[in-house]
Formats: C-alpha cells, structure tokens, sequence
C-alpha cells in the first residue's frame, strides 16, 4: 500500500516543526476501565469505583474514539502489530500463550519474535531525526526495543519484569513517568522531536498497588480481592499518567505534542466492559474494542469521533505527523492514518488497504474456541471455526452482541463471511486445522480450556493465560 501525505492535525504536513509524540499503552484495560465515559450514551466507570482523574483530564483537552479496537484479544499480537502497522494476521502472531494439545482443532504455530526484516514505528521516526524512548514492557522479543529504533529503553522485557516493584512505585508506573519526563527533557534541550512509548505493565500484577490506594478503597491487610486490587493499581496507573502530562506543561511542550492514551485488549477477571459480551481472549467487542484518547496540536477539546478505527492505524498517522514519506514506509500496511479523523472534529474515513476490519484468534482461550470476525459499517460477524458457525449484530444498535441476526438476515450473515474469508486469504492468514488425533472421550482435563476453566493451569502460565516471559 502506498499512503498519501494526510493535511491534518499534524505540524509537521504544514511545513511547521514537527510535534513529539508520546503513546501510552495500558494493559488488560477494558473500555469502560477508567472514570471517563467511551461513548455519549455510556456512563464512565466511575460509577463502578474507577478514579482516572487525569484521564478525564485528557479527555476533555481531547477526542475520545468511542470505536477504537486493539488489533488482538491478548497482548503480545496487539503490540507488534502497533510496532508495525500490519495485521496478527498477516504477521502470524495472533497468541501469547503456548498452543493447547488434546483439542478438536489444531492451532497454529506463531512467530515468537519480532523479525528484524519488519519496520517498526520507532525505526521510521529515528530516520526521520526523532529521538525515540520505549518504557516498560516490550514482550514482544527480537532482542527488545533496542534493536528496533529505539534509542532509550527498559531491555527485552515481559510480564514478570515489572512483577518486583511495589509500593511506592508499583510495577514500575512512576519509575517510567520519571524516565520519561527526562527523555523529554534533554530532547527538548538538544533541539530534537521525540517520540515516547510508555507500555504501562499496569493493570497486570494489581496486588501491588500502593498500600494507601488500596485503604482508600477499603482493603485492610493482605488478603484483597481482584476487584479492589484492580481499582487501586488503576488508580495508581492515572497517577502515573498524570506525571507524564504535568511534565509534558512544565516544560512548555504542550502545543506541539500529540498525548495519545489507548490499551493492549479488554480486560481481564478484574475489570469492567460496561455494556459489553466477553473479555480477554475473545472476539465480542468486550474483548477487542478499548479505550483511545488523543490530545495534541489542530485536535478540538472534547471532542468525540465514532468512525472505526484499530491499534495498526497508528503506524500511518505518526508517520503523516513526522512528515515520514510514503515511499520509506513498509510495501504492505493494514492500517490507515487518523490524521484527517482528528483534524476534522472525528468526521472522514480512515483510507486502508481494505474497508472491513478483521480481527483472527484461531485460538483455545477465553472459553470460546478458534473464532475471527469481521466489522464492516455497523454490521460485525463471529466465525467459530470448531462448529462452522456465524453470528451476526448490528453494533449501531446493539453494543453488547445479544440479539443475533444470521437467521434474521443470512444474505447479510453471508456476504460478512465471504468477506471474512477473502480477507484472511489476502493476509495469508494462519488456520486452526482438524486434529486427527482428537479424543472426544478422553478426560476433560486433557481438553482443558487453559487458564479460566476445565481443569488445571500450566505451571508456567499467568492467572490471565499468558505465558511467562
């Protein structure tokens, strides 16, 4: 795909100086995760106990995406594919976790590192005379960010990295706001634009929110439940974001940076998805559609923007931004800029490759087998390979994927999955295959669906089914 320079909300397409950017990445936050409300018609979590005051704070210097999808289900897929602009699909890793054995279907091997041959975000900025940092957690292997354009980094880390820090620092949030703040800085001083991203390790590990967060919240002791532990580290997480935003002020850098705020996937076991079907590892909006806020130069105050857009469209808008020409982006991109969404008060199209947008978990996780879907317009389809079904809804009208249209209109059910199924073609997408040896009478314990139900966990897996670094 060769991309047009987009004329909007960005600095640098002017002709002016090119703006810094700073792309924070929250993990396992749900879309209604935070006190700030994600559509018009939807309260904010606050009323479920969130306190994100610094978000809201973001949010009403900015425009709020009530559509925006992460490009996976799970971690690990979503953050290459930001790296990258191109599709799990297309970049065969659509899974964190190891494959599970003893089921109907065969998942497909994943790639396990970051090729040196992709072209990430950081390394197109760097070219283009950025400075470039990434913090906290990478997971995504290849040697870490180090060796993909970024010039300051935190080293090849996963999960378990952040796993040691505790109050008053948990999981590293304030330690990263600090690094950040004076990446900014001495960017500032040596004249160059910068480019940040924070891959917050929080909400994982939620236990170990500051003590203080959590009496604030009424735990007393050791023994806190996910629910109030997922409180307080999101309490902590806002903190965290609020440091970075008053160091953004305090050094006179506001006017010329783009703050973009957005999450990995839906939540896990201690989050909220509002009106929202399933969670982590699933493809119902609950487990792929996430918050995204973006502050910055030309972008209107409290805005809204309810145009569909995805984790790999960032690619093609930071590179609009920093003025990187189209002929040094990668040949083959799945995403779009938003720059003209976020010039033009959240109207205009988001010009991709392809207008439907596909999301392929050909996986055992979350309960619900290998499934992918499709969203064209307000139309969304679920494919579940296991049993060869469909279901379809019309999102314009039924958020929460309750009320199934595939017998009420299979022309639609089938145009969807004709559309599907081309789409996973023209990505060379990865199958889940028969498994010849597949056992139905076999114990349920060797059918496990992995970490949230039928049987024993992996002694090497996380309480959310990803694997240990």
């Amino acid at each position: 795909m060769t991309l047009g320079m987009q004329r909007g909300a960005t600095a640098g397409a002017e002709g002016g100086p090119r703006p810094n950017v700073v792309l924070m990445l929250a993990d396992d936050q749900g879309w209604n995760g935070l006190s700030v409300a994600m559509a018009p018609d939807v309260a904010g979590g606050g009323k479920d106990g969130f306190r994100t005051p610094n978000l809201e704070r973001l949010a009403a210097a900015g425009m709020r995406f009530s559509a925006a999808y992460a490009p996976a289900p799970v971690c690990s897929p979503s953050r290459i594919s930001l790296q990258t602009g191109m599709s799990p699909a297309r970049l065969h890793w659509t899974k964190a976790a190891p494959r599970e054995a003893g089921r109907r279907l065969l998942e497909p091997q994943n790639i396990r590192d970051i090729p040196e041959s992709l072209t990430t975000i950081a390394e197109l900025l760097r070219e283009a005379g950025y400075a470039t940092a990434h913090y906290g957690k990478w997971h995504i292997g290849g040697g870490g960010p180090g060796a993909h354009g970024y010039d300051e980094h935190d080293g090849d880390t996963g999960n378990e990295h952040a796993f040691r820090f505790t109050d008053p620092n948990p999981v590293d949030i304030f330690g990263m706001a600090d690094r950040a703040a004076a990446f900014m800085e001495r960017s500032r001083d040596a004249g160059k634009p910068f480019f940040i991203q924070l891959s917050w390790n929080a909400l994982h590990a939620p236990e170990n929110a500051r003590r203080a967060t959590l009496e604030s919240y009424g735990a007393s002791g050791d023994d806190v439940d996910k629910r109030t532990a997922t409180l307080a580290i999101t309490a902590d997480l806002d903190e965290g974001v609020g440091r970075v935003l008053e160091a953004i002020e305090r050094l006179d850098l506001g006017r010329k940076t783009f703050v973009l705020y957005l999450s990995d996937n839906g939540s896990g076991g201690g989050g909220r998805n509002a009106t929202l079907s399933g969670g982590k590892g699933t493809l119902w909006e609950g487990g792929i559609r996430v918050p995204l806020i973006v502050r910055g130069p030309g972008v209107a105050p409290g805005s809204w923007c309810h145009v569909p857009v995805i984790g790999y469209d960032l690619l093609p808008t930071l590179c609009d931004w920093a003025d990187v020409a189209p002929a040094k982006r990668a040949v083959t991109l799945d995403g779009g800029s938003i720059a003209p969404l976020l010039a033009h008060d959240g109207h205009g199209v988001v010009r991709r490759p392809r207008e439907e947008l596909v999301f392929h978990f050909p996986h055992y996780q979350g309960g619900e087998g290998p499934h992918s879907a499709i969203r064209l317009g307000d139309m969304k389809l679920i494919h579940f390979h296991e049993t060869d079904t469909s279901r379809l809804f019309d999102l314009s009208r039924d958020r929460g994927e309750r009320v199934d249209l595939a017998e009420r209109d299979p022309d639609a059910a089938r145009r969807l999955r004709t559309l599907l199924d081309e789409h996973l073609v023209a990505s060379n997408a990865q199958m889940p295959a028969r498994n010849p040896d597949f056992d139905p009478a076999a114990p349920a314990v060797e059918r496990r669906r992995g970490g949230k139900r039928g049987g024993p966990r992996r002694p090497d897996a996380r309480p959310d089914g990803e694997a240990r670094p």
